[in-house]
């Protein structure tokens, strides 16, 4: 199988790029071809064109190779902070610019005429890792936790992915060493269960 890992967060070194290695690992170690990046370390552009807008295909050949990656790979990982209850801007640029049309769904008259979309990707498994710093039960009972509505809902279902798992890990800022193993592992055996979702997706 081929793998695509994508991490989005400001800072180099942070604890969302050891999860991110930790998937990597985990689905190298299971014999697939993982495609990985940071987008902070290869400079990812987040700005959307006027061209892209209008559903135009990206001349940006880093977009490009991303959304063919995408297309590509049975298993997608995507690992960011919870910021205001969204990514980083970083990562929704690359949400924006990569899940296109065309590329990640389309409509069956062409045109968005705000029918139901056709999902393009193949991908038969996602795992979305989110960290942040408000407890978990006020994130879901207080807030509704929008990531897991975003990411199921509003992206990868939209865009043809059957299978979703995903986790919101915290409170990072004040976690201790223990901790971060604990969550790390917690990671290690959700990227298991993904890859396992896929291969019986593929045999059915």
């Amino acid at each position: 199988m081929k793998a695509l890992v994508v991490v989005g967060h400001p800072a180099p070194g942070s604890f969302c790029r050891a999860i991110a290695d930790s998937i990597r690992q985990t689905w190298a170690a299971a014999g697939c071809e993982v495609y990985f990046h940071d987008l902070v370390e290869e400079g990812f552009d987040p700005r959307l064109t006027a061209a892209e807008t209008r559903g135009q295909s990206s001349t940006d050949p880093l977009v490009r190779r991303h959304i063919a990656e995408l297309k590509d790979s049975d298993l997608l990982a995507v690992v960011h902070p919870n910021c205001w209850g969204a990514p980083p801007a970083l990562m929704k640029g690359w949400i924006d610019r990569v899940f296109a049309p065309d590329a990640a769904y389309g409509f069956a008259k062409g045109v968005d005429q705000g029918d139901v979309p056709i999902g393009l990707l193949t991908t038969k498994a996602a795992l979305i890792v989110n960290t942040g710093n408000t407890p978990l039960d006020r994130e879901r009972d207080t807030f509704g936790d929008p990531l897991e509505r975003m990411w199921r809902d509003c992206i990868l279902s939209y865009c043809g992915v059957r299978h979703v798992l995903r986790t919101l890990i915290g409170v990072v800022a004040t976690s201790s060493d223990d901790e971060r193993q604990r969550w790390l592992a917690e990671v290690t055996a959700l990227a298991d269960k993904a890859a396992s979702t896929a291969i019986q997706d593929g045999a059915t």
